[in-house]
């Protein structure tokens, strides 16, 4: 467990090292953030790159919240740069999911048999899609959420809103991928399809 307080004050102090600890610590977090709103690889990791590169030189505006959540917001407003710098939209070409089959939902697991972990990732495929449909603030409260995992306090952190926001924008963003994924069942792996929806 990494000592973040003792960290932070030595990266204000200039130790690049001490600032190299943290970044080790969340870089796979922010990059993950980074992929699920940006949907692609290349541009996830140039925004990861230039989010660390902003939160060093921002440190002396860190007071008194989590280093965590500050970061995420951070990476999301870099994301968001993004977006709108190039004018991008969500795809609505499944194909496009395939081109980057390694980013999944979850990792490989102990002792998945071949057709358990192609349904994983077919399943994974479909919920990206689903998720690159959501207007962005609800895509990333769900990606926070239901991704990576994060409690409703720290997205709140993270967005800079109120857990009311929070929890109201979660709730719509799950009711929209529900309705989007019932209106293509036929492309989910088939126990994931609702009862009577489709051919059996």
């Amino acid at each position: 467990m990494i000592d973040e307080t003792r960290l932070i004050a030595a990266a204000r102090n200039g130790e690049v090292a001490a600032f190299n600890q943290l970044v080790l610590q969340y870089q796979g977090l922010a990059y993950n953030v980074a992929y699920r709103v940006l949907g692609d690889a290349d541009a996830a990791a140039d925004a990861t790159q230039d989010s660390f590169i902003k939160a060093y030189k921002a440190l002396e505006s860190l007071r008194g919240e989590s280093f965590k959540a500050w970061l995420l917001r951070i990476v999301t407003n870099t994301c968001y740069d993004q977006l709108r710098s190039v004018q991008r939209r969500p795809t609505h070409n499944l194909d496009d999911l395939l081109t980057e089959p390694e980013h999944t939902w979850r990792l490989v697991e102990p002792g998945e048999r071949p057709d358990e972990a192609a349904e994983r990732l077919e399943l994974s495929h479909m919920l990206q899609w689903a998720i690159n449909q959501l207007p962005e603030e609800q895509r990333l409260v769900v990606i926070l959420s239901d991704v990576e995992g994060l409690s409703y306090e720290e997205i709140a952190d993270a967005m800079g809103t109120s857990l009311g926001t929070v929890k109201s924008r979660l709730s719509r963003a799950r009711a929209k991928l529900r309705d989007l994924l019932q209106q293509r069942q036929e492309l989910l792996p088939h126990r994931y399809r609702l009862m009577g929806a489709g051919p059996n």
